[in-house]
């Protein structure tokens, strides 16, 4: 089943003037990105679904909020899932393992996926270690693949200072490999 079958099968309830945006391919565009930020940032499966349909859902009680003046629709939305992520990590302190997001590796031997396991705890460990703004700029880069522009309008950091702590933090992890 797809993941946007199994996140909130979310339909948009009445049709929109050709005024409003078209939220039902906003929300088919933006569903993978979204959930790959949650998926990156607390590791578990059904956690990123909740949290990705409770973005949507706040979304869209808040859709009359949207500026397309202000900002592109990917960048409001990530800064409400932003939001939602906060709020999940302050009710719930413990860091999830990244284990739980490792893709299934279809056709290795055991051996290869041994190997895998071991690497994707190595760096669950390695990315435990790190601060949380360093976590969040990697989910919001690499795991939902936002540009840094995207990104620093969300986070409220600059451009510059976004790609410079990204690549401290690539290049501590890679140190610490």
């Amino acid at each position: 089943m797809s993941i946007q079958a199994r996140v909130l099968n979310w339909r948009i309830p009445f049709t929109f003037s050709a005024s409003e945006a078209d939220w039902e391919a906003l929300y088919a565009e933006e569903l993978p990105r979204i959930y790959n930020f949650f998926r990156y940032r607390v590791g578990d499966t059904t956690v990123a679904e909740d949290l990705t349909s409770i973005t949507f859902e706040k979304a869209w009680r808040g859709r009359q909020q949207y500026r397309r003046d202000l900002a592109a629709f990917s960048t409001w939305l990530f800064t409400i899932a932003r939001n939602v992520a906060l709020d999940h990590f302050r009710h719930h302190r413990a860091d999830l393992s990244l284990d739980d997001i490792s893709h299934p590796l279809d056709g290795n031997t055991p051996e290869d996926l041994a190997i895998r396991r071991s690497e994707v705890e190595r760096l669950s460990a390695l990315m435990g270690g790190l601060p949380g703004r360093e976590r969040e700029l990697l989910a919001l880069r690499y795991g939902s693949e936002l540009a840094t522009s995207t990104i620093a309008q969300i986070t409220g950091l600059s451009e510059s200072n976004v790609r410079t702590i990204l690549h401290r933090t690539i290049h501590k992890l890679r140190a610490r490999w």
